[in-house]
């Protein structure tokens, strides 16, 4: 895939105010039970921060279980954090109730993994559209269904699809219904978790110029969370790098392909991105298995399976920090 233009009109996101700001944020899952009494814990997100800047596409990746999908639902405010806060346009997402936490739902909406999982199979799509709309108590019965046909439109989708059930389409046209029910609040932030790894390669693309086209046509931010580094490749301005918890490596799209600096980074690109054509790029990567995150290793967290680890790594953390140009990477001793 080619990345398109538009991705390099948008400019850094130190140039002007963040849209998202994610600030040192925590969340454990506590477990039953536990050795000798003790109370364990799943240590999901480990004070992860980042910003995302308006008109934004960043890219967050990283293997099965690393944390992405529960980072997605908190900075959302559906899963309630440890610590830490996500500022949405300056405002504390999970400090807002009642009528401003409405109005702040609106402005972030997520676009799910499985469109048939996300869809009610009994229930017309026209009824499952106008859930929200209704919800929000936005419009009358007319304003809402003329709604819903101008967002179907903009998804190259027609009114036919209104009578229809989830079972009479395809997965591609779920999807789309899936996006559309996504930007009929007119939100701002669309979290879009996985939303091509259950379709079919011949529509994949087909989902991701959609985005793209209703990023640029309606002044999006995106965080695009995916598996597949050739999407992130695609779509994404910037890229976060997440493992175990902990974001490791945040660097623009040329950086992180080119120059990465994680030793974890390298190993994902090495392992998913083969110069052998068709192959299929999945975050299989690197060696061995990642430890348990109920009990992550000390010092670095990747030092178990970093062929570069040294003495430093199994007892000192890295921070997160700076490295020019403009990116920032948690490693004792970075490539870039």
């Amino acid at each position: 895939m080619t990345a398109p233009a538009a991705a390099d009109r948008v400019p850094s996101p130190l140039a002007r105010p963040p849209l998202v700001t994610v600030e040192d944020l925590v969340k454990h899952f506590p477990l039953k039970g536990g050795a000798f009494g003790r109370r364990q814990h799943v240590h999901s997100v480990d004070h992860v921060s980042f910003a995302i800047a308006p008109g934004e596409v960043l890219g967050l990746v990283g293997e099965s279980g690393c944390g992405k999908s529960t980072l997605a639902r908190a900075m959302l405010g559906l899963t309630p954090v440890d610590s830490g806060r996500v500022l949405f346009d300056g405002i504390d997402v999970a400090g807002t109730k009642g009528r401003g936490r409405k109005a702040l739902r609106r402005s972030m909406q997520l676009v799910f993994q499985d469109p048939f999982a996300a869809l009610d199979p009994r229930m017309r799509l026209g009824t499952s559209l106008d859930a929200p709309l209704a919800q929000h108590r936005l419009g009358s019965r007319e304003e809402r269904h003329e709604r819903i046909v101008q967002v179907l439109d903009q998804v190259g989708l027609d009114a036919s699809f209104l009578d229809r059930r989830p079972g009479e389409c395809s997965g591609g046209q779920l999807q789309r219904v899936v996006v559309a029910r996504a930007l009929l609040l007119r939100p701002r932030l669309l979290i879009c978790d996985e939303p091509t790894s259950a379709l079919d390669a011949s529509v994949r693309a087909q989902i991701l110029n959609l985005l793209i086209e209703l990023k640029d046509e309606l002044d999006l931010t995106l965080l695009m969370i995916s598996h597949d580094l050739r999407v992130v490749r695609h779509i994404c301005d910037r890229v976060a790098v997440m493992y175990l918890g902990e974001i490791v490596e945040v660097a623009s799209r040329e950086d992180l392909f080119e120059r990465p600096a994680h030793p974890y980074t390298q190993a994902l690109l090495t392992a998913s991105l083969p110069e052998v054509p068709g192959a299929e790029a999945g975050l299989d990567a690197p060696r061995g298995e990642p430890p348990s995150p109920v009990d992550p290793p000390s010092g670095c967290r990747f030092h178990p399976r970093c062929p570069l680890a040294r003495d430093r790594c199994r007892t000192e953390a890295p921070a997160l920090g700076a490295i020019p140009p403009g990116r920032a990477v948690s490693c004792h001793y970075p490539s870039a």
